[in-house]
């Protein structure tokens, strides 16, 4: 069975839906006081928090992630919200084993804002897309993605919120295709 880890930075709805249908040995965030960490309390599932400025760089920051990942012989590491880039330290180790999930249908609008900056746009369509994490922002091998249409009466909030819900119907499709077994 793979040991799945997830990480995420503020309020883990995407790890709600992963951790309720899958075995999660751990959720880790790199903020203190967010809500994911109470969302893993009232599931039951083991969460760390350490933030990059309690260390001396992101190096140590990550060699400290290594070893918790190690520790646990995580399989997969699945990035939920997870607002940092992915540096060297933890991919010379885990790439091939981070996946992570974007709001919009990569190469359209990587980065922090793929929502608004889709709605922005003004485009007739965006999505959601689950890839291979690698040195860059969102430029990772694609696993599958799927479109979200924009409809004629949507506001910025409707449209979120089906992109929000194509994402908690992707990531467990996505987990199961790559061999996580189901609880």
């Amino acid at each position: 069975m793979k040991k799945i880890a997830v990480f995420a930075s503020g309020n883990g709805s995407n790890f709600q839906v992963i951790a309720e249908e899958f075995p999660v040995e751990f959720v880790f965030s790199d903020h203190r006081d967010a809500y994911v960490l109470e969302r893993a309390d009232k599931l039951g599932v083991l969460s760390y928090a350490f933030e990059l400025k309690e260390f001396e760089n992101k190096a140590d920051y990550e060699a400290a992630l290594v070893e918790l990942l190690e520790e646990h012989q995580i399989d997969l590491v699945c990035l939920a919200g997870y607002m940092k880039i992915v540096g060297a330290t933890l991919l010379e180790t885990y790439e091939g084993r981070i996946i992570n999930i974007h709001p919009a249908y990569l190469p359209e609008f990587p980065g922090v804002h793929g929502i608004e900056d889709a709605w922005n746009a003004g485009v007739t369509e965006s999505g959601v897309t689950i890839h291979w994490v690698d040195s860059g922002v969102d430029t990772g091998k694609v696993i599958q993605q799927v479109r979200v249409p924009r409809l004629a009466d949507d506001t910025r909030k409707s449209f979120e919120e089906r992109i929000h819900a194509t994402e908690y119907q992707l990531y467990p499709a996505v987990l199961e295709s790559l061999g996580a077994e189901k609880r």
